[in-house]
Parts: C-alpha cells; sequence; structure tokens
C-alpha cells in the first residue's frame, strides 16, 4: 500500500517526533512503499493568500497551489497524520495544509449551484491519525466533545473512498505523562497502525 505520513511539529526532540518515527518504521517494516512528509522540514507554507482564496472555486488555480502535495495526496491509498494537539486543534502547518491541499477539484468537488460537496478522494482507503493532548481525557471528551477528532474523523475523512477504514490514536494529558506511559502508548501506536494498514 502507498502511505502518506503527514508530520507536523516543529522540535525535533519531542514525543510527537518520537511518534512519528516509530509510525514510518512500523509501516515500511510491513512492506509499505511511504511517503514521509515532513511539513516542517519541507518549508510548507500554510499560508492561504487572497488570490488563492479569490480563485478557490477554480479547480486549475487550486491544483497550481501546491502541485507537489496535490498529487502525493491523490496518489496514496492510506494517510497518516502525525501531530500534537495545541489549543484544542491541530498546529497551524497542519491547519495550513488542508486549507491550501485539500482544495475544491482536489479533495471534493462543488456541485453548481451550491449544496453538499462531493467526496473526490476516493484513492484513500485507509485514515489513521496518531496525537496528543496537553489535557486530561475527560476535558477533550466530555467537556470540548473532542474537536480535533469531529473535524478529523467526522469530516474531512468523508472526503475519502465510501468505505474508508479509520483509527484514531491519541494520549492525553501529554504534560504529566511518565516515561513509562509514553513508552507505552509509543509501543500501542507501532503495533495498531501495522496492524491497521496490513500486511504490504
Amino acid at each position: 500500500m502507498r502511505v502518506l505520513v503527514v508530520y507536523a511539529h516543529p522540535v525535533e526532540e519531542s514525543f510527537v517526533s518520537a511518534l512519528h518515527q516509530c509510525t514510518v518504521k512500523a509501516l515500511r517494516d510491513a512492506g509499505h512503499e511511504v511517503d514521509d512528509c515532513d511539513l516542517y522540514r519541507e518549508g510548507f507554507s500554510p499560508v492561504l493568500t487572497p488570490d488563492e482564496r479569490r480563485a478557490y472555486h477554480d479547480v486549475t488555480a487550486n491544483r497550481a497551489i501546491a502541485p507537489e502535495h496535490v498529487e502525493r495526496l491523490r496518489r496514496c491509498e492510506g494517510l497518516v497524520l502525525v501531530f500534537p494537539t495545541w489549543w484544542y486543534g491541530m498546529p497551524a502547518i497542519l491547519k495550513g495544509w488542508f486549507d491550501r491541499v485539500w482544495a475544491a477539484g482536489v479533495a471534493f468537488t462543488l456541485p453548481e449551484g451550491g449544496g453538499a460537496i462531493r467526496p473526490a478522494l476516493h484513492n484513500i482507503r485507509k485514515f489513521a491519525v496518531v496525537t496528543t493532548y496537553g489535557s486530561p481525557w475527560w476535558l477533550m471528551k466530555l467537556v470540548l466533545r473532542d474537536p480535533v477528532r469531529a473535524v478529523l474523523i467526522g469530516g474531512l475523512r468523508r472526503l475519502c473512498a465510501r468505505d474508508c477504514r479509520w483509527v484514531f490514536l491519541a494520549l492525553s494529558n501529554i504534560d504529566g505523562a511518565t516515561p513509562a506511559r509514553c513508552a507505552r502508548f509509543l509501543a500501542r501506536v507501532e503495533r495498531t497502525i501495522a496492524r491497521f494498514m496490513g500486511p504490504a
């Protein structure tokens, strides 16, 4: 399977970096073809410019904004997002990747006259998320209703194949997590991602 791993964290020695490394290793060890996209290292610009927004409904213009990223997205069969949850949302660089790459004519089509958008990423059959929360689980789940999960799994995943399978792995209260708890989560991510994507 061709798997696109999109990683968003600026610090190499972070725990999320370790999650990224173990995710890529698990996929490669299972024999998958991995396209490892480190948004910070690649210098991806997350800013949607005024001209880009004005041309948002122009399919040709949208595909020209970040053509390499569009091609990588449309080529993959599995997508894995690895990032920290900051202030109950995605890092700006990842949000900008969605704004600029998952555009009309790439990730979805807009029917003439308006109405519900139609999925266009039929190539993506598996969708995985690996993230961390600074907040405790009860705040994210019970009070805030898990906004990141709602956006990614409830919203953006629906732009993928009709039968797209998904998995969402999150470590809560990362600031208070012991080394042993972090190690257990790393092992869980490695085990789950390999099993989820299956053998190549």
